[in-house]
């Protein structure tokens, strides 16, 4: 057997192997949970249905991450996890307003305060609060100095280094550093006053004597004092990431 033989022998060979080493679909009719993860797209699962192996496809946006965990249907936003490591999406995206697929958390288009959660293509505007901005590789509300392109908070524009009203609060304002706001309540007794931007004895034109009440919780814009509105989100939908809180839906022209 000359060389050349020898060499297409062991490359058969090699192939030979290669083929019967390729890894097989599971069975999810032969595992206790009933439902396995396809072996080459990690948007499909198998399950066992009436004794016969299905194949399903996740939400658009979401992978399999396994039976009872994700956000629905055993299945999850593809960066909690290595779901996809090997594998990959066999699904492309379909885009509604807003949203790159129809489940997932989006960025703003024009603000560094406020993102986009998505579900079922539906987009529901989130706002960062306690002086945070939108980091869209952490997905969640973040300081201003670990976000790319937002360092300098809207808030302080005026004064990088000033206090700014927290709304109709009387006893918490902004507290501007080097262009980052930074959430501070006056000492006990003293109130915001907001000509001279700073924690004064009461009363002020806007503030009378500070009673002794439990600490509200007031948003960045408006200041009301109200907790952060969930109501708002569709059914079945994951808790908001750190440091944010739903706004009211706005109607569509």
């Amino acid at each position: 057997m000359g060389s050349h033989q020898i060499l297409v022998f062991f490359l058969f060979l090699f192939v030979a192997q290669g083929f019967g080493q390729k890894q097989q679909q599971e069975d999810p009719c032969q595992t206790k949970a009933r439902v396995v993860s396809d072996i080459e797209y990690c948007d499909r699962y198998w399950e066992c249905v009436n004794g016969n192996p299905e194949l399903f496809d996740c939400p658009n946006g979401l992978v399999f991450a396994g039976k009872h965990r994700g956000v629905t249907e055993g299945c999850d936003y593809p960066w909690r996890a290595n779901y996809c490591d090997g594998k990959r999406q066999a699904n492309p995206p379909i885009r509604a307003e807003h949203c790159d697929w129809l489940y997932g958390i989006f960025g703003h288009e024009t603000s560094c305060t406020r993102y986009w959660t998505c579900w079922n293509g539906t987009a529901t505007e989130q706002l960062c609060i306690g002086g945070l901005l939108y980091n869209e590789r952490a997905r969640s509300c973040d300081w201003p100095e670990n976000v790319d392109g937002c360092q300098k908070h809207p808030l302080c524009n005026d004064d990088p280094n000033g206090n700014v009203p927290l709304g109709k609060s009387c006893n918490r304002y902004w507290q501007c550093q080097g262009g980052y706001p930074r959430l501070q309540r006056c000492p006990a007794m003293l109130v915001f006053d907001r000509r001279s931007l700073r924690c004064v004895v009461p009363p002020t034109e806007d503030c009378d004597v500070p009673t002794t009440i439990a600490p509200d919780r007031e948003l960045i814009e408006g200041g009301n004092e109200q907790d952060p509105e969930e109501e708002n989100l569709p059914p079945n939908v994951p808790q908001l990431p750190p440091g944010a809180v739903a706004l009211r839906p706005r109607p569509r022209n």
